[in-house]
């Protein structure tokens, strides 16, 4: 049987998201070391989740889409990562693309949204993120012209680049003089726009399948009518506030799903011979971080259930984006070292996941700022320039 025919039979089932992709777990894991091992984009396991409707997950029923919460995502990209770290983590940059423009229209009602999320459903585009570019202090410039803008920028780690449609991104307008920028704009680009590249210099000690290349737009026009939200530079505004609470913990998930997939594999390669004293104690000292990690996303999860992002959500999620990175980092060290020399070796699948997790340590807030942030918090200071 075709994987073709594999993913529409799954499209066809009802299920949770969950469920579908693990009908499609052999597939994916199948895949995922020659993806690492050539440097290559995880474009046919990206292809088999949005072939089985996974990608339009996320949108709400009555715009076409799947109607799947937060946690039900969550979910999903930590069993897809349990098998491929790098398909889950470019399909997480795609999913909360639509979760957070899903959780406006039905919190907030926001209306505006609801064109994005019917073309996600009905048209399947896959959405891009440029976490290395466009995060609260944004990245390229913003020149105004009769009508709108012209873009200047190149876009580091956009995960997904090869199978993008739009990339949903943001530029500083540029000031007169040397005046520093007081504004940045959000936009969205179409990846087939002809003044739009995709470089292909993905090349990184992990992650290696999600095709973060960093993508180059010079001169691009941007219509007025195009710009979804202009900003103050330099400070948190309300929306990042809802993205940061909402799109790092599904982050994070995928991290959290390697480090379980790393334990999983450490205890098999362990139990084929009888474990010593010290072994039983690192063991102990895998679960335990594990633990911590897991405890530290239901925690995110549990924030994003308030249904209220404000600068208090971002504190909570980041502490435990932390939480989880520290965590999920020293589980997967540990389980290195429970495996023995077994876990040295690339085809027990150890190593690759010991690659992988380190990617959890450079999504923000990373630790300086995160301190600052939640010091901030703490001594009742203002937060709005710490990003």
């Amino acid at each position: 049987m075709s994987t073709q025919t594999i993913t529409r039979e799954v499209e066809d089932v009802q299920a949770t998201p969950v469920e579908k992709v693990r009908l499609l777990v052999p597939e994916i894991a199948a895949r995922a070391e020659a993806a690492d091992a050539n440097d290559e984009f995880a474009a046919v396991n990206y292809a088999a989740l949005k072939q089985a409707g996974l990608a339009r997950a996320g949108v709400p029923a009555a715009l076409g889409g799947g109607d799947a919460d937060i946690r039900q995502l969550s979910a999903m990209l930590q069993e897809i990562a349990r098998h491929c770290g790098s398909t889950a983590l470019a399909f997480a940059m795609h999913t909360h693309q639509v979760a957070i423009p899903a959780w406006r229209w039905r919190h907030q009602k926001v209306t505006a949204v609801e064109p994005l999320l019917k073309r996600v459903a009905g048209d399947g585009i896959i959405l891009l993120s440029s976490g290395g570019s466009d995060w609260v202090g944004g990245a390229g410039w913003a020149a105004k012209v009769e009508g709108g803008y012209r873009i200047t920028a190149r876009k580091v780690f956009t995960s997904g680049s090869p199978i993008g449609d739009v990339l949903m991104t943001t530029a500083l307008v540029k000031p007169d003089g040397d005046s520093p920028p007081e504004t940045i704009i959000h936009f969205p680009v179409s990846m087939k726009a002809a003044e739009v590249k995709v470089l292909d210099n993905w090349r990184t000690l992990g992650m290696r399948g999600t095709g973060s290349n960093d993508v180059i737009i010079e001169g691009l026009f941007v219509p007025d009518t195009a710009v979804a939200l202009s900003r103050k530079a330099g400070e948190w505004h309300p929306l990042f506030q809802v993205i940061a609470t909402i799109a790092i913990p599904l982050i994070y998930s995928v991290y959290l799903g390697v480090a379980e997939s790393a334990r999983d594999i450490a205890l098999d390669l362990a139990s084929r011979k009888q474990p010593n004293s010290d072994t039983v104690a690192l063991a102990g000292r895998m679960e335990t971080a594990l633990r911590a990690a897991q405890l530290a996303h239901r925690w995110m999860l549990d924030v994003i259930d308030r249904n209220a992002p404000s600068a208090d959500t971002v504190n909570e999620v980041m502490i435990g984006r932390n939480l989880v990175a520290e965590n999920a980092i020293a589980a997967v060290t540990l389980a290195m070292e429970v495996a023995g020399g077994a876990g040295f070796c690339r085809p027990n699948g150890l190593e690759r996941r010991f690659r992988d997790i380190q990617g959890a340590r450079y999504h923000p807030l990373q630790p300086g700022s995160q301190s600052r942030f939640a010091g901030a918090t703490a001594l009742g200071l203002s937060t709005a320039g710490i990003y």
